[in-house]
């Protein structure tokens, strides 16, 4: 195979493509935004082969006033996939927990770091077991990988061209967040509470099931064209730190536009200036 990997892969047949001789690089991104760090979870058991990589560390870059989840470093990535055993044009799936999120952050990191084949185990580790695969509580040493970082294959927006993508006309700016943290009624983790001027909400939960699975693809074209976005309209998301958001780039890949743009900083970044607007209610 060459080109880009369909996003998604059901437990089966990620089961049956293992057995070959040549299987996909695994690898366990489970990740809590607050609670045990996903490391306990892996050490507990995870899919045989798998290598663990660490969200925070390795797959976004620390935080600050790029936001709570930027952009890794490409040299820190690079080093953490080649020791993870990914490999140039080789396939690779990622998985989390179960609510898709970590996983999705993941598969944006390597896509837009240039790695085309990637994909993510749908519903996750409780998919994986709930399908009665073998679970492995061994720490794998896979052959070194080389895989070369070349970031900007997929879409970014500063916070420039997040405000000018929600601007009238200009496109749609989705803005992921649940309802009320968008009309600013309730912030849990951001010092200012709101969102961008112009953004239209479509919270997570309206595309996505709690167990990380997706609508349909004729189910998500529906849902994002309620929200103003056709075949052609230029569209980005953004969350409270482009974790969540990336689950929703995942999801208009799904529902055909693969040019849909990431906010990595996302609210994080963008109340990180005071001097920014922030717009609140419906």
């Amino acid at each position: 195979m060459s080109g880009n990997e369909e996003p998604l892969v059901e437990a089966d047949r990620l089961a049956a493509e293992l057995d070959r001789a040549d299987p996909p690089a695994l690898l366990d991104v489970r990740w809590r935004l607050a609670g045990p760090p996903g490391r306990d979870d892996y050490a507990a058991g995870h899919l045989p082969g798998a290598v663990f990589v660490d969200l925070d560390a390795v797959l976004c870059g620390p935080p600050g006033p790029a936001g709570r989840h930027p952009l890794p470093d490409p040299a820190v990535l690079q080093a953490a996939l080649r020791a993870a055993g990914v490999r140039a044009g080789h396939p690779v799936v990622v998985y989390d927990g179960g609510d898709g999120l970590a996983a999705a952050r993941a598969w944006w990191t390597l896509r837009w770091a240039g790695h085309q084949r990637v994909r993510v185990l749908h519903g996750g580790f409780p998919a994986w077991v709930a399908a009665g695969r073998p679970v492995s509580t061994g720490v794998p040493t896979p052959t070194p990988g080389d895989v070369t970082v070349r970031p900007g294959a997929l879409p970014v927006l500063d916070t420039d061209a997040a405000a000018a993508l929600a601007a009238a006309d200009a496109g749609v700016l989705l803005d992921v967040r649940a309802a009320a943290r968008y009309r600013g009624e309730h912030e849990p983790v951001d010092p200012v509470a709101g969102h961008v001027p112009g953004a239209v909400n479509v919270p997570a939960g309206e595309y996505v099931a709690p167990d990380g699975r997706f609508a349909s693809p004729a189910a998500l074209r529906a849902r994002f064209a309620a929200a103003g976005v056709d075949e052609a309209t230029p569209v980005g998301a953004y969350c409270g730190s482009g974790v969540t958001a990336a689950q929703a780039v995942l999801a208009l890949h799904l529902a055909g536009r693969p040019d849909a743009a990431l906010y990595v900083g996302s609210w994080s970044n963008w109340v990180a200036d005071p001097a920014r607007p922030v717009a609140t209610g419906d």
